[in-house]
């Protein structure tokens, strides 16, 4: 015989109701939480849908479409993707849910479509204003320097090619417009792919990226692509590195050499019409590789350096008729920084010096360590004289780094510089600001002031 309830044990009785109203808590959160879950689907569904009808209304127009709008729908789509998903997975289909379900699945297939226009969007954002190539289908970050002779950002596979040309569509492209008549010049040593895509037709020459290649290299590059230009007259170069840039080796190739052609001219006339060469090669590409319709921002040469020798190539073409300039060994004596106050620590007692040939550092000095570093505050600059450097020939690259926070961009250092030994004049070199790698940026003008300069002094090498 059960006992009445007024005998029931209270404790049995507390934990009872605990018991119901936990279970009626959980209940309560769930209808919640769904109905809430619901109604934001909901929400998003309208809001979809408008973005739908929105993007069919103008893909065919020439109306922008922001990459945030696409950002948006894209996640959306993602959102009602896991949605379905997990409910398939948990619930079954219910007869509620089907309306939405269809328009998820119309949505999922619009997905597909709407992938393409992301990553257009996404490589215009990368390129900049960059020439576009936008012809005939195709969408590449691709510019006809001249009529035989184009410059392109890198030809990526995988997820690279999301926001960078992607292979697949360079090689369709150029079996399009030039089949069996172009070869591809890979100029960046730290990308490379099998050249199998481009039928075997790839040459590649290791240039860092933000640096400078050889003065070998480039006279050896020149020859080359002139060979292979001069054999049919339907010959094409492509020719990149990273960005699509790489067509500094050519500076000046499509564009026929003045000097020497009216008479004798004096050394002065000579130095004067390569600087003008080198100056009209600059701007001939960065106004080639412009698309003034996007931005004003100038897609020229990137560094002072890549400047620097780009007029040593001009030298070379026509005072040296493409051949390389007597070999010239000279020893670094001293360094003179100008305006140093606000740089680093302001007394130079932070840089370190790295002296680079060949690829390989050569000398490193520091205020402890083969450097007598000497700051004179009365005129705002740092003497640093070098001891035991060794010999140097051909390009060098002088890189300053730094014990204390100075900021770095190219190259991984404050600042730096490369020049070749055979143009060093009077045993001097002097660059200004806008002449040296890194405090050119107007970014790092904040510390770099107007009057921020590096020369250098060199001695002869005994024979």
């Amino acid at each position: 015989m059960t006992e009445p309830l007024s005998k029931i044990d209270d404790g049995e009785d507390i934990d009872l109701l605990n018991s119901h109203y936990s279970k009626i808590k959980r209940i309560v959160y769930l209808i919640v939480s769904s109905f809430t879950f619901r109604i934001f689907g909901i929400l998003l569904t309208f809001v979809d849908v408008s973005l739908i009808i929105t993007d069919i209304v103008v893909s065919d127009s020439t109306m922008y479409i922001p990459v945030e709008y696409r950002s948006v729908s894209l996640a959306i789509a993602l959102f009602f993707f896991m949605d379905v998903f997990l409910r398939v997975f948990i619930e079954g289909s219910t007869i509620i849910l089907r309306p939405l379900r269809l328009i998820t699945l119309i949505r999922v297939f619009h997905l597909a479509h709407q992938k393409r226009h992301l990553e257009m969007l996404t490589r215009r954002m990368v390129s900049g204003n960059k020439r576009r190539y936008k012809k005939d289908g195709f969408e590449l970050d691709l510019t006809y320097i001249t009529e035989r002779i184009i410059a392109m950002s890198f030809p990526s596979s995988g997820k690279q090619s999301f926001y960078r040309n992607p292979i697949k569509e360079v090689v369709r492209f150029l079996d399009t417009k030039h089949q069996n008549h172009y070869r591809v010049y890979n100029l960046c040593s730290e990308r490379a792919y099998d050249a199998k895509y481009f039928h075997d037709r790839v040459r590649r020459y290791m240039i860092d990226d933000h640096n400078v290649p050889s003065l070998s290299e480039m006279v050896a590059f020149s020859k080359e692509v002139k060979e292979w230009l001069a054999q049919d007259e339907e010959n094409i170069t492509v020719i990149h590195c990273k960005g699509g840039k790489a067509s500094r080796l050519k500076e000046g190739e499509g564009k026929r050499e003045e000097a020497g052609r009216k008479g004798r001219k004096s050394k002065e006339e000579k130095k004067a019409g390569i600087e003008e060469l080198r100056k009209d090669s600059l701007y001939y590409f960065g106004e080639r590789r412009t698309d003034k319709s996007t931005s004003s921002k100038f897609q020229g040469i990137e560094t002072p350096s890549q400047n620097r020798f780009v007029g040593y190539f001009a030298m070379v073409k026509n005072t040296y008729n493409l051949t390389l300039p007597p070999v010239k060994k000279l020893t670094m004596e001293k360094i003179i920084i100008y305006s140093i106050q606000g740089v680093g620590k302001g007394n130079g007692n932070d840089l370190k010096v790295q002296i680079i040939m060949q690829r390989k550092p050569v000398f490193f000095c520091s205020a402890s360590k083969n450097c007598g570093i000497v700051h004179d505050a009365e005129t705002d600059r740092v003497i640093i004289n070098l001891s035991n450097c060794p010999p140097l020939y051909d390009e060098v690259k002088v890189k300053f780094l730094s014990s204390s926070d100075l900021p770095k961009y190219y190259d991984d250092c404050p600042f730096f510089f490369w020049f070749h030994t055979s143009f060093i004049q009077n045993n001097r070199l002097y660059l200004s600001r806008s002449e040296l790698d890194n405090p050119h940026k107007p970014k790092a003008w904040k510390i770099y002031r107007p009057e921020f300069a590096v020369e250098v002094y060199f001695d002869d090498v005994k024979l």
